[in-house]
C-alpha cells in the first residue's frame, strides 16, 4: 500500500496515516544461509532415497558424516521443506482443522482408462540460492503429467494455476490428493466441484495412497533436479519444462509395457484419449490394469 514515489505524500506521512512502522517498509526478510541451503539439499537427497528418515535419523546420519548439527535445526529445515517421515500413526483419517473431509475413493479402483483418476502432489526443489515448490497433476492410468507449476512459496495460487491448466485439457472422474492446506482450500475444492469432479483425499500422512506421484518425484529428482543444480526459479522452470516434455513423450516406462505416457494417454497421437490402459502393467506377459495400492489401514 506504500507508494515510495507518491507526489503528494512522503513515505513517512503514508506510514503515519496507515499506522505502520516506517522501518517495516524497508525491511527485507533474510533468506537461509548458504550453510542451511547446503544442509537442505543434503536432506532432500536423503529423503528421496529414504522417506522413512525422520529428524533423529537425519541428524544421526549427518553427524556420522562429520556434520555438527542438532535435531532442532534439522526439524526446522525439514518443516521448511514440507518433509515428514513415513511411519504408522494413530488417527490418520482426521480431517484438517476447519476443512471439509473427503473420503479416499480409490481403494480397490482399477484405473483402466485415461482421465479416470488424476492425482496431485507438491515437492521441494532445491536451488543454488534458495528453493522452490513443484506441483504436478498426474493421470493414474497413463502416468501422463497433465500439468505442473513452480512457485517460491506454498500459496494456493500456483496449485490453482496447475489445476486450471489441467481442466482446460480434460476432466477426470476422480481427483485424488493428500490433505495439505493447498488442496483442502475452498478455492481448490470449489473449482473441482464446479467441474463435477469427485474429490478423493488420502488419510492424513498416508503417502502410499498417492504412491504413483511419489514415484514420479523420485524419477524427476534423480533424472533431472539432482543432475542440474538450478541457479534460480527461472532456470528450474526451463529445466523442468524440458524434462516433463521428455518424460511424457520420449521416456518409455516399464510399467506401461515400455510405451511412453503420451502414447497411452492419447490414441495414436491424434489427440483423442484412449478408452483403455490395459497395457499399463504386465504380469507374466499378460496385460493388467492399474489398481489402487492395497495398504493396511494402519499405514
Amino acid at each position: 500500500m506504500i507508494e515510495p514515489s507518491h507526489r503528494a505524500l512522503s513515505v513517512r506521512r503514508q506510514c503515519a496515516l496507515l499506522r505502520l512502522s516506517r522501518s517495516g517498509v524497508y525491511y527485507e526478510p533474510a533468506g537461509e544461509s548458504e550453510d542451511n541451503l547446503r544442509i537442505m539439499r543434503w536432506i532432500d537427497r536423503q529423503y528421496t532415497r529414504h522417506p522413512f528418515y525422520g529428524v533423529r535419523r537425519m541428524t544421526m546420519r549427518m553427524r556420522r558424516e562429520g556434520e555438527r548439527i542438532n535435531p532442532k535445526r534439522v526439524r526446522r529445515l525439514m518443516r521448511q521443506m514440507g518433509l515428514e517421515a513415513v511411519y504408522p500413526r494413530k488417527g490418520l483419517s482426521a480431517p484438517g482443522e476447519g476443512h471439509r473431509h473427503y473420503p479416499y475413493r480409490l481403494r480397490g479402483v482399477v484405473a483402466d482408462h485415461a482421465d479416470q483418476v488424476w492425482c496431485a502432489d507438491i515437492t521441494y526443489i532445491a536451488l543454488r540460492s534458495g528453493w522452490a515448490y513443484l506441483v504436478a497433476i498426474l493421470d493414474w492410468c497413463s502416468r501422463y503429467v497433465v500439468s505442473w507449476a513452480l512457485s517460491e512459496s506454498l500459496e494456493v495460487a500456483f496449485c490453482l494455476e496447475a489445476l486450471q491448466e489441467a481442466l482446460a485439457k480434460g476432466r477426470p472422474e476422480i481427483f485424488n490428493t493428500d490433505q495439505g492446506v493447498q488442496f483442502t482450500s475452498e478455492a481448490f475444492t470449489d473449482r473441482l466441484e464446479r467441474g463435477e469432479v469427485r474429490i478423493s483425499m488420502d488419510g492424513r500422512r498416508r503417502v502410499f495412497d498417492n504412491i504413483f506421484i511419489e514415484r514420479l518425484w523420485r524419477t524427476v529428482k534423480y533424472e533431472e533436479v539432482f543432475l542440474k543444480d538450478y541457479r534460480d526459479v527461472a532456470e528450474a522452470r526451463d529445466g523442468l519444462g524440458g524434462y516433463f516434455r521428455f518424460y511424457n513423450r520420449e521416456r518409455p516406462h516399464q510399467a506401461l509395457a515400455y510405451r511412453t505416457p503420451a502414447e497411452v494417454y492419447f490414441d495414436g497421437g491424434n489427440g483423442r484419449r484412449r478408452k483403455g490402459c490395459a497395457a499399463a502393467r504386465t504380469v507374466a506377459g499378460t496385460p493388467v490394469a492399474l489398481r489402487a495400492p492395497s495398504v493396511p489401514a494402519t499405514v
